[in-house]
């Protein structure tokens, strides 16, 4: 077997409508609705699929919870940028900017949280 990409991701969330504001409004994914009436968070090639906690969709994960995921995503836009309209999100950066080793390169990230209190690390490649 060979993996090629990950397509999506399913995020469990105490309150989908204020994860939606959350991911469209700070980090500029693109929400969608599909089958009946589901959500998700379109971004680049892939998506995240949200689960209303208590509401799971089958199959889910074994222990599904609000705040439980780490989730880095990389971005074209400069890290200063970033900053500043995290900042401009009214979102506090807990950490960064710092370096870190990603799946193809070095990144430099920063972290915040989103309303679940899930880490989000967004970062820029960069090669050394």
């Amino acid at each position: 077997m060979k993996i090629a990409h990950l397509d999506h991701l399913v995020l469990t969330v105490a309150d989908i409508s204020v994860t939606v504001d959350f991911y469209t409004r700070v980090l500029g994914m693109r929400e969608v609705t599909f089958g009946n009436g589901r959500k998700a968070l379109h971004f680049g090639k892939q998506k995240i699929n949200l689960h209303q906690a208590g509401k799971e969709f089958e199959p889910k994960a074994k222990h599904p919870a609000p705040g439980s995921a780490d989730l880095c995503f990389t971005s074209t836009t400069p890290i200063e940028q970033i900053i500043k309209e995290v900042n401009e999100a009214n979102t506090t950066i807990e950490q960064g900017p710092i370096e870190r080793t990603g799946a193809k390169s070095k990144l430099i990230s920063v972290y915040f949280r989103n309303p679940d209190g899930n880490s989000i690390e967004i970062s820029n490649e960069y090669q050394t």
